[in-house]
């Protein structure tokens, strides 16, 4: 896993909220504004190396039992996949959750419909970590298909990257 870096206070305070404005996590936020001016395959590269890195966060918190850290982190993982994957596909950014629900559909017409059951765990996760209502098992379950997820959409943008 990467490098932590710690913000407090008012810094801290202001990047969480301009992340909710946008409807992001904290850390795709943060892949967003330091990826601006990049290349879209480069962008694409930062985000699934960001989502790799959330799915270890996620099994990190797993393991301690914060199950809706963790949850919130395989949501992460997988919006950020998608993200990649349009960076790569198209060179566009996705801003919304209808377009990421798009993304999901293009990439599923590619790589098979494992895809919507991928994503439809991602979204059981994102539920989880508003309202709490999944267990350890739910968690380890989707972190299976997350991970096959962020796994696949890897492989074509770094196989892609090399070319």
């Amino acid at each position: 896993m990467g490098e932590v870096v710690v913000l407090r206070g008012r810094l801290a305070r202001r990047v969480r909220e301009e992340a909710e404005k946008l409807g992001f996590s904290v850390d795709e936020y943060l892949v967003e504004v330091l990826s601006q001016g990049l290349d879209p395959r480069d962008r694409a590269l930062e985000y699934i190396e960001a989502a790799e890195d959330l799915l270890g966060e996620a099994r990190e918190e797993l393991e301690r039992g914060n199950v809706c850290q963790a949850a919130e982190k395989l949501w992460g993982a997988a919006a950020l996949a998608i993200k990649a994957y349009a960076f790569w596909r198209e060179g566009k950014r996705l801003t919304s959750h209808g377009e990421l629900w798009e993304y999901k559909r293009r990439l599923g017409e590619e790589l098979g419909e494992w895809v919507h059951d991928s994503w439809a765990s991602a979204t059981e996760m994102h539920v989880c970590f508003y309202e709490g209502w999944c267990s350890g098992k739910d968690v380890e379950n989707a972190y299976k298909r997350i991970e096959k997820l962020v796994r696949e959409v890897a492989t074509l943008v770094k196989k892609r990257k090399s070319d």
